[in-house]
């Protein structure tokens, strides 16, 4: 049975009550540190909306292709049984820590909230990096093997890049 603490962080009221207290905090922070907000509005809102909106929709493919593709999860308690190189796994190897990344970059623009723009792109971005190249690799690598290591050497890790078109002679 889960303990008490288990099921408040699966709660959506909890997760609601943790950004409000992390939009405060960071609100706080940036008034202590005599920060202005940054960037400007509308240009902050419109395009930290945009960033939001993509970073769920990439995440919640990515969640999608694990489970449908994968037969399992991005959790280690279930992780998934196939290799998924389909989908957004296509573009990059980590979409969905792509479509957080972004989603959190989003979310600091809609904020204007210097300091969460720079602890996201300077703490956590980091090491989630560290995390991804030191042990999830290991571990895919371990699973999967050699298809892991031939999908390794085609696909980047994060940033997608752009494809070769065809070209056209005229």
């Amino acid at each position: 049975m889960p303990s008490l603490v288990e099921r408040m962080v699966r709660t959506k009221g909890f997760k609601v009550l943790s950004l409000l207290l992390g939009a405060l905090f960071f609100g706080w922070l940036d008034t202590r540190l005599d920060l202005p907000p940054w960037p400007p509005r509308p240009l902050g809102f419109l395009s930290g909306l945009v960033l939001v909106v993509l970073g769920l929709l990439l995440a919640g493919w990515s969640v999608w292709a694990q489970l449908k593709l994968g037969r399992g999860g991005p959790l280690p308690v279930a992780p998934t049984q196939r290799l998924v190189t389909m989908g957004p796994y296509a573009l990059c190897r980590n979409p969905m820590v792509l479509g957080e990344f972004l989603y959190l970059t989003g979310l600091g623009l809609l904020l204007a909230s210097p300091s969460f723009l720079a602890l996201t792109w300077l703490a956590f971005f980091p090491v989630v990096v560290a995390y991804l190249k030191l042990v999830e690799e290991k571990e895919l690598e371990a699973r999967f093997g050699e298809a892991y290591l031939a999908y390794k050497r085609r696909v980047p890790l994060l940033i997608p890049r752009p494809r070769r078109g065809r070209r056209h002679n005229g």
